[in-house]
Parts: structure tokens; sequence; C-alpha cells
């Protein structure tokens, strides 16, 4: 084993706040968890009539939609309003940072029509889709048709927009990329109220590679159309665990999918892991089954999307008792796997829900929305999710695995910990991350002449003081883990709460290509730049103005 000493904490003083996190499972029971099941429906409804509706029709709405998004824009006073954003509530954004920009003078665009599969081509293996459409409605409509995103991230609720603008992985990463890398082309609102169609070879490719990661700041995107990808009804999983120290178990993780000798056949179609101690993990690999091969005599099938099944994290760890096993699992359901127990989070929530009786009664009302949880939880309870608990996402090099998981067990002490690989193409544009320099030449496991194999460490949950009972300044351990970051060529996805200051965010991100689009398509005084957008705390009108202007000033400078 390696020596993963941590900070020795004095105990805790209990406050007000933990009992009220301690009994919140009443409000998730009594006010949440109905509420979300009304939501869901409601939504269920809508998606429903929309896959009724013709495809010329959704196009005709679309169209419709995207004249009231140019004349909203265009009705916008630059002297009196204030900078553009959407009309989402604040709190409905799927991730643990609140929307705090809307709390200062903004001027809003409605986008909440664009919810709409436009169209799904099965010849240029492309769908179509509007930036509100989430994983759930995508897969709902493509898996009878054997037809997937080559991307699917596992919460129902993320959407088309967010998993562009923001950031989205699944266990397909190691071979399509994140989720911004499948989309072929964007239909994107300017900030002069320009339609445009963005691709990779056309006149505004340079706005096709500056727009993810951007937080939405460079315009409103409307569309997008997706790759797409013919699959099976079923996943063949294995689940192989493994014991050793935490590079150890970085190593197999590698293995698992990077076979050492290269031989492409030994790649599977998807692929994570599990971290739950820092001596075990379980490896799981996937690849696309028949129906007729799921059910040969002597096959196991687990139908996981059933709301009474034991939930998959759980299952999964099954593994370290029982040793190596194969299932299969339908591919909608595998998709979906996490989205029940929001990966492990579920049990903070409803330290209960897993149990057998509770599945059986009242699983079917799970997963709580995250949006209500937030509706919900107070100034309080708010900030104290912000120091006592983790939610973030680490992109590191696969090379780097085993010194991001000792980092976080010494600062952090959360388990289970996610591993989940994927691609980080070299492009003709550096956008805003980017492979290490001169990768090519080192031949590392994973990596091939044109991307880098990248690995998100998913860290979510309460840290081992928290939960021991002991002192633990969160913003602290995210400030340092963020510098290990800086450090180590790693980025964070923009959802979580970040402590970077205004120097250190672009450190870690590029900004060259960003500003330059920012100018060139009229977004600076239009939209919020994308650090201040991630910024955490509040925005008073007076600090969006300030900072706006001094990026205003260096942009017309620039054009002198």
């Amino acid at each position: 084993m390696s020596d993963l000493q941590t900070p020795l904490r004095p105990k805790r003083k209990k406050l007000l706040v933990d009992y009220l996190v301690q009994f919140r499972w009443i409000i998730v029971i009594f006010v949440v968890l109905p509420v979300s099941s009304l939501i869901y429906f409601k939504l269920f409804l809508g998606d429903t009539w929309s896959a009724i509706k013709s495809e010329k029709r959704r196009q005709k709405e679309h169209d419709e939609n995207v004249k009231k998004v140019v004349k909203r824009l265009k009705e916008r006073d630059p002297k009196k309003d204030g900078l553009v954003c959407t009309a989402r509530k604040p709190w409905i954004a799927v991730g643990m940072r609140n929307v705090d920009y809307k709390r200062a003078r903004h001027f809003e665009v409605d986008l909440s029509a664009f919810r709409n599969i436009l169209e799904v081509d099965k010849e240029r293996m492309i769908a179509r889709v509007e930036p509100l459409v989430n994983m759930g409605q995508i897969t709902r409509y493509t898996c009878p048709m054997n037809l997937s995103l080559a991307v699917v991230a596992e919460l129902d609720d993320l959407t088309v927009g967010g998993l562009i603008n923001g950031y989205g992985i699944e266990g397909s990463s190691h071979l399509f990329g994140l989720f911004a890398d499948t989309v072929v082309a964007m239909e994107v609102v300017l900030a002069d109220g320009r339609v445009v169609r963005a691709t990779k070879d056309n006149e505004y490719s340079d706005l096709f590679y500056a727009i993810p990661w951007s937080q939405g700041t460079l315009g409103f995107l409307v569309a997008a159309e997706i790759k797409l990808i013919n699959i099976k009804e079923y996943m063949k999983v294995t689940y192989k665990p493994c014991r050793g120290n935490l590079k150890e178990l970085a190593q197999a993780y590698a293995d698992s999918f990077a076979p050492r000798d290269g031989d492409p056949s030994k790649i599977p179609d998807f692929v994570e892991t599990m971290i739950y101690t820092p001596s075990e993990g379980v490896m799981m690999t996937g690849v696309y089954a028949s129906k007729e091969e799921a059910k040969k005599k002597g096959n196991k099938i687990n139908n996981q999307g059933w709301w009474f099944k034991p939930w998959f994290y759980q299952h999964a760890q099954s593994a370290l008792k029982k040793g190596e096993f194969v299932e299969y699992i339908p591919t909608r359901d595998y998709y979906h796997r996490h989205t029940r127990c929001l990966y492990w989070e579920g049990k903070l929530i409803l330290p209960f829900a897993d149990q057998w009786w509770f599945r059986w009664s009242l699983g079917w009302l799970m997963p709580p929305k995250v949006s209500l949880l937030k509706a919900t939880q107070g100034e309080a309870v708010r900030n104290y999710y912000h120091d006592m608990h983790v939610i973030q996402d680490i992109l590191v090099p696969l090379y780097k695995v085993g010194d991001a998981m000792e980092f976080v067990h010494k600062e952090m002490e959360v388990y289970p910990l996610w591993l989940c690989p994927h691609r980080l193409y070299k492009t003709p544009i550096k956008t805003m991350i980017y492979p290490e320099a001169g990768f090519e030449h080192h031949h590392r496991q994973g990596d091939t002449p044109y991307a880098q194999m990248f690995t998100d460490v998913g860290v979510y949950y309460a840290p081992g003081p928290v939960l021991h009972g002991k002192e633990f300044n969160g913003s602290d351990a995210v400030r340092n883990l963020e510098q290990w970051m800086i450090e180590n060529h790693c980025f964070q996805p923009q959802y979580a709460v970040s402590e970077l200051n205004e120097k250190d965010f672009w450190r870690m991100f590029d900004a060259e290509h960003y500003e330059y689009c920012r100018k060139k398509y009229g977004a600076v005084g239009t939209f919020m730049s994308v650090y201040y957008k991630s910024k955490k705390g509040r925005k008073t009108e007076k600090e969006v103005a300030e900072a706006e202007a001094a990026i205003a000033e260096s942009a017309y400078a620039d054009e002198v």
C-alpha cells in the first residue's frame, strides 16, 4: 500500500444547520418526491405529444420560436437593459452551483419551448434536436430504432444544450470523446439577432470550436445536429473486482479499456470504474449484445431500470464479495443506470432509500429532481453543502489518475470515486480545453496521434472528515484541488462550485480563441463572460457592469 496520510482534524461542534440537513429527508419525502413525480409525468406527456407531431410541424414550430428569440433580442436597449440570459430560474440548472449571476439586473430571453426532437436522419446518422431535449427523452425516442447518440450522459435530466455549452461524458467517451465532440452542426442566434449554422468546416467554424465550455456566453444555441450510432438491445456488462493501492487500482482501470498490446478487439464499447475504498474497486466494461445472445440459456438478464432493483453502484459493489461476474442489461436501462440513485448522492439525500422496503414501496418516485432539491434547501443548507459536501469532476490525463486519486484522498477522503475515460482531441483551433503539448510523442497508454486519453475522476459525496464529525474546510479543499489541477494540466467542469479567481481560471483554461469569438460575434456587452458566469457568489449589478466594461474596453482597444 502507498502511504496515504491525511491531516489530523479536531472534532467539529454540531450546529443547527447540521440538524436541518440530517432531517431534510422529511421535506424530500413529503414535498420534493411527490412534486418531482408530477413534473416528470408532465414532461413525459409533453415529450410524447412532441413525438406524435410530424417532423414538418416540429420544424415549423422551431422556426417560429427562433423568430421570437430574434425579436426579443432586438427589443433590448443596451443602455438601459442588463446583460442577456435565459429566463430559466436560477435553481433549475442540474449541478451544485446556483446561477447567482441572475440575481443582478438582466435581460431575459425565454427558450423554454425548445425541447423538440426535430429529426432523426437514418441515412446521415444524425439527430437534429433542440437544446432542452434531455437524455431520457432522446433515448426513449431512438433506442427502439436500435440507434443512439454516440455519447449519452447517464442522468435523464441532462439536456443537450447544457452538455454542449458545458460538459458531458459517458462510458463511450474513450471512443467518441466528450458530448460536444459528437456534434456535427449547431444553430446559434448571435447577439445581433443573426441566425447562423456553425460546422467544423464552414465560415463559422471558429464559432463551432468556441461554443463548448462557453456556458452560453457567445450566443443562444437553438438546435444541434448530433452523431448517431447503431446499437443492440442489450449491454453485456462484466464486473471485475480489483484490490491494491490507489496507483495499482488506476493501472487496473487503464488496462480495462486500453490494452497495452494495442489490440483494438480488446477495447470495449463502454467503460467505467468505481473506487469504493483506498484499496478496492470494481472495473466495469460493456459490449453491445443482441436480444438473441442475451436470452441464450445460462445468461443472466438484469432489468436494472425497474424501480425496486438495488441501486447500481451497490449492485456493482457486490463483485467485491462474489467475484467477477457477467450479466446482460437492456441498453436503455444501462444508459440511465445512475439516474435513480443520482450515482450515490441519493444515499445522502434519503439515507434509507436504498433499503428493500423503500425501493419496493416508494422507489418508483425516485429520483428527486435536483432543481427541486435546490429550490427547497434555503440559504443555510445551501452554504452547508458548499462547505461540507463535494461535487467535483477532475478531467485528468490518464497517466495521472493515480496521483489525482491520492490527492483527493489526502484533501477530502471521498468514496466512492467514479472513473470514466474520454478522448481529448487535437483540433485545428486551440479551444478552452486541449491536450498536453507533445503528448503524441510519448506514446502513453490510451493515447493516439490525434487524441490524448483523459479520465473524469468524479468526486461526489460528503468528505470523510464530515462523516466522522471532524472539522473540514470545503473552500480550502476545493482551492487546493484546483491549484493541483492547474499544475497538472487538468480541467474542472463549470457546473461545480469553484474557488478560482479570474487569473487562475484562465490559467486552467485557454482564453485566446474564446475571447476572439466574443469580440468577433458581438457577445461582449451582450452576454456575460464565462468566468463571471461561473464565478462563485452573488453578482451585483455594479459588479456585472464593471466586469463587462473592462472587457469591452479591451475589445475596442484591440480593434483600433
